[in-house]
Order: C-alpha cells, then structure tokens, then sequence
C-alpha cells in the first residue's frame, strides 16, 4: 500500500502486455513472462492459489505480506516464498513493472525469480528458454537462422514454420533474438529492431489473404509471426507493421480475429521470411506430451540424474571431455538405451545445474556441454574402454546454454548415450532426459566388467572378451522363385546365443550387427550362421566358426560360407564379412 491504495497480484488476469522491464538487463526473463502469460494452466502452476494469495480489503487480516511461487528446479518443483517488500526508487518500482499501477504479479515473481538465483544481479543477462524451463519444466532448443540459412532456403523455411507453428499450437514457447556481434548491444537497426534483445513469439499463423491479392503477393496465404518487445514500444517498421500499407487490404473481420492494434504497445507483426532474415538465432521450449489420454502424440521418458566428476583413476574418472579429446572422452558417465522399433524419432535434453548462484563468486557462467550417441553391440552390459566397431550416430551441439537439445531418428538396436563437457576435468551435474515413442529402459552403466562373485568360483569367471561385428553377406544361394532371399544372423558363443534382424528380398544383406561376447571356455569357438526367414522353418545357408584369439588379425575379414561340421565343411554359396577383435584384458573393449 505503500505504492498504490489498492494493491493486486492480478487485475482481470494475466496478459502478454501486463508488464514492462526496468532497470535490469533481464529483457529475456520478460520475455518468458510473455510467452508464460499466453497459457493460463501453465502460469497457475507457477502462481499457485493465485485468488487465496490476493489482497482482500475487506478482510485484511488475512494478508500476511508474503507470496508463493513455484519454479522447476533440475527435475522438481520448487516453492519460493517472498515478502511484498519490492525495490523503489522515488516512489516507483526500479525493476519490472505491471502497465496497470495496482497489479504486482511481475514485479513479484521477478523478486522470487531473483532469490531462485540469488540475486537480482544475477539475473542481469541470461536467455528466455532457460526461465521457460525453469517455469514449465519444458524441453528447451535453441536454432541460429543464419547458419541454417533459414533466411535463403525456402525449403528449410517452410519446415521450420510448420515445426514452431506445431509447438505454439501444443503449448511451447517461442522467444528470439538479434545477436550483438559486431554491433553494439541494444542499438536499433534500421527497421526498428533492438540488437542483442529478447522478444516473445505471441501468435504464429498462416493469413489468409483476399482474391485481389492473389495477382500481386502469387499466394494464397502469408506466413506470419507476431513478436512483442519487453520494453512495451519500439517496434518493426517494415512491410506488415503496424500501420503499414500491406494491412489495409486485408478485411476487418481478418484483422480482428488476429488481434491487430495500431498502437506503440512493442507488440507487432511480420512475415516469416523477414522474421527468418532479420533475427539470428530462436529458443524454442516444448513442452513433450506424456499423457497417455492424449489426441496429440505422447512420448516416453526417461530421466536419469548424474554428475561429471573429476578422479585420478582413469576406470573413477567420470569428465573426460568431448569426443576430442580421445585418451579421456570414455571418462564420462555412459548410459544405456535401446530403441525397440525398425526406427525411432529420439528427443534428448541434456540440462546442467544452475550456476548463477555462482555469480557473486565470479563462477556463474555456464560451462560448454554436450553429448555423443554411439550404436553398440545389442548385447553390451558394460561401459565401453575402447571404441572399435561401434558406430558414432549422432552428436549433439555443444554450447555454454543451461541446457542442449537434439532430435535424431535411430534405426533398431541398442545405443549409448555419452553427455560430456567440452574440456575434461570440469566438475558440475547435470539432469538428462530421453523421449521415445515406446519405452527405451534408459540405465547408466556402472561396471567395468562383469562381476566377480561366489558363483564365480563354481561356475567359472570370464578370461577374455570379444567382439563381433558382422557388416554383411554377399552371394547368398537364392530362395525363392524371384532371386531373392531373406536372410539373417545369428552369432553363438558358448551358451549365448543373438540374432540380427531379417532383411528383406536380397542375397547381399547389410547387417550392420555387433554383439559382444565375455567367454568362460576360451577354446569354445564362435560361430557366426546365416539363416533365410521362411514362415514354416527357417533355412540355413551356412556359417563361419571362428577361434576368436587375440592375435588373430583384427580389421575386417571376408570369410567363406560352409556347411555345417569342422573347418573342412563344405564350402557353400556366399562369404560374410566381419570384424573380431579379442582381449584378454576383460576392460580393454
């Protein structure tokens, strides 16, 4: 009351235009307080009970001058309880402010935001995706348009609006901004844009344009965005800005349903293709839907908790740098997924700690992280020592941001996902989470090797490892009237036993199948069978038994098909080629 007579948290609830920055270089966490306004059942979950927090004049004794908020927090929901005290200076307030003098909803939550952090100068700079994580718990990317060259390839253009388009629709936040290098920050370019600032994405559409356009704009329709600056005024003076020639020949009944207001309010709007070639780089959360009673798409997840953590010991060490850095890049946490369909589209967010806790210490800058996908044999139970026949799939970006994004389609078989820093030796954790359209059984992998126990001692312990990869088949004895077969592999070691996937119509498969093996019995051979896939009883074509020692040559081996018995089996149509690789050292592979 110190400020106003009749204080609110809201007036007539919240709005993108409720509130304007201060003095605070924080255009970024107004810019996320726009993109939170738009959706009612997020910011509820942000401002809890937000009618029994009110002010209620004709009861103030129920007023206890302190207010709660609740911020996801590296994988839980954190409260934050703050008092109605809010810097000032000369009767107003320094920072973030409501556009209506009685509303304290920003200004609040900017001050509870700020604790979370540990200051309001740590909030001084920063990226809007990472506040619309920390007020949703969403999936955060970020996009530079102009390495993509979003703003020349038409193609790239149109997927990239019909993607963000999708996300505004599904409940994700939008926010972008123009990169100061180079040019000094917040200078305004020629069209009316801040350099180095923060704007929300409010609406994205297709406007559907009248027939006597149709001659001049040769489209049906424009690809449309509308932005709002944090500041409240400054907007695009280009082609479809506010009063611009190019909205007076689209009717009212278009004009009203999209909101149009011919006012310096900072909010405004432009077309893809300019929004493409005037802003650099855009943060796009998502909130992943894992509702199993869902019209959209639902997602499985998997969250996994860890840390990168510096040892002595190398099999202890667990931050080994990126893929770079080869002697430590298996220092790292590894983690275990497999990907049970023919293929699957992939979504991971790999998430460090907040460190703008750190500030006061001059260690709040985020450190550069990333992660590497690696396709393994279908079988491996252990972290990986060495990299052979494994396949390097996917490599995320690596950034200094809170958190990294990726989206790969997989094919069939198991994968290790390995989450690094850019350098070695950089202690801090992480939070790591993993989207799949069926259930993956995301684990870490701890051990080294297998465990020594007391069955050991009656069983036997394991005296060399060996793997196999079996690339593919050439000159299989064809099976049907067509010319073709369906064949597949299966490898046997001992008592265990694995099989590839059948491929289809062909007598010169790639498999592609890496399978590992921790042998008991070192002189029990391997043997490595091609089958064709018959609906009845499947067919063999022929095999390959292999010693498996470690001096055997280890690059790749083209090896005749025979018949079943010793090495003096009959030869039989075909050769497969593969790769052995053996040690006696059960943690060198």
């Amino acid at each position: 009351q110190d400020l106003c007579e009749d204080p609110h948290l809201l007036v007539d609830g919240m709005s993108s235009h409720d509130f304007h920055q201060g003095k605070l270089g924080n255009c970024w966490f107004v810019a996320a307080c726009s993109c939170l306004a738009l959706r009612k059942s997020l910011w509820q979950q942000v401002i809890p009970d937000s009618k029994e927090q009110e002010w209620d004049p004709k009861n103030p004794r129920k007023y206890a001058g302190i207010f709660r908020f609740r911020f996801w927090r590296f994988g839980a929901w954190t409260e934050v309880v703050v008092d109605d005290l809010l810097p000032t200076e000369n009767g107003e307030l320094i920072y973030c402010r409501s556009n209506v003098r009685n509303e304290f909803w920003s200004a609040l939550l900017e001050k509870a935001y700020a604790k979370l952090a540990g200051s309001y100068q740590a909030l001084d700079g920063g990226c809007a995706a990472e506040a619309l994580v920390d007020f949703t718990g969403a999936v955060a990317e970020s996009i530079n348009l102009a390495e993509g060259k979003y703003g020349e390839v038409i193609s790239e253009q149109m997927k990239l609006f019909e993607d963000l388009m999708k996300v505004h629709k599904r409940g994700g936040f939008i926010s972008c901004f123009i990169s100061s290098s180079g040019r000094p920050s917040e200078a305004e370019t020629e069209m009316g844009l801040i350099v180095g600032h923060a704007y929300s994405v409010t609406a994205i559409t297709k406007l559907r344009l009248g027939e006597r356009l149709l001659f001049s704009f040769k489209a049906e329709k424009l690809f449309m965005v509308r932005l709002r600056n944090p500041w409240g005024k400054k907007e695009w003076h280009g082609a479809w800005s506010d009063s611009s020639e190019e909205w007076k020949k689209v009717s009212d009944s278009e004009r009203k349903n999209l909101g149009l207001t011919v006012e310096n309010d900072g909010e405004f709007w432009m077309t893809f293709e300019d929004w493409c070639k005037n802003f650099t780089d855009v943060d796009i959360c998502r909130t992943v839907n894992t509702s199993y009673f869902s019209l959209h798409k639902t997602w499985e997840k998997e969250i996994m908790f860890g840390a990168w953590e510096k040892h002595p010991e190398p099999l202890l060490n667990r931050s080994g740098g990126c893929f770079d850095h080869r002697e430590t890049f298996l220092q790292n946490p590894q983690y275990l997924f497999d990907v049970k369909k023919a293929e699957d589209k992939v979504l991971v967010s790999l998430q460090q700690e907040d460190r703008r806790k750190y500030k006061k210490e001059g260690k709040g800058d985020n450190i550069t992280i990333g992660f590497e996908i690696l396709k393994v044999e279908d079988n491996r139970r252990y972290r990986l020592h060495k990299l052979t026949v494994q396949e390097r799939v996917a490599t995320s970006p690596y950034s200094n941001t809170r958190s990294v994004f990726l989206r790969r389609t997989l094919q069939h078989g198991r994968y290790v996902l390995i989450p690094t820093t850019f350098i070695p030796g950089v202690p801090t954790a992480f939070i790591l989470r993993l989207y799949t359209d069926v259930p993956s059984k995301l684990r870490e992998l701890k051990a080294d090797r297998p465990e020594m126990t007391c069955w050991s001692l009656l069983c036997g312990y394991p005296r060399r490892v060996t793997q196999i990869k079996v690339h593919s088949a050439e000159g299989l004895q064809k099976q049907d009237g067509s010319g073709g077969a369906d064949p597949y592999v299966l490898i046997k070691c001992e008592k265990q036993s694995l099989r590839s996937a059948v491929q289809r119509g062909t007598t010169s498969p790639v498999f592609n199948t890496q399978v590992i093996f921790y042998r008991k019995d070192i002189d029990s051979p391997v043997t490595i069978q091609v089958w064709n896939s018959n609906l009845l009883r499947d067919g063999f074509l022929g095999q390959a038994v292999l010693a498996a020692a470690p001096g055997e040559p280890r690059q790749q081996q083209r090896l005749r098909l025979r018949g079943r018995g010793g090495g003096e089996a009959a030869e039989l149509p075909g050769h497969i080629s593969v790769t052995v690789l053996c040690s006696d050292d059960l943690a060198e592979l």
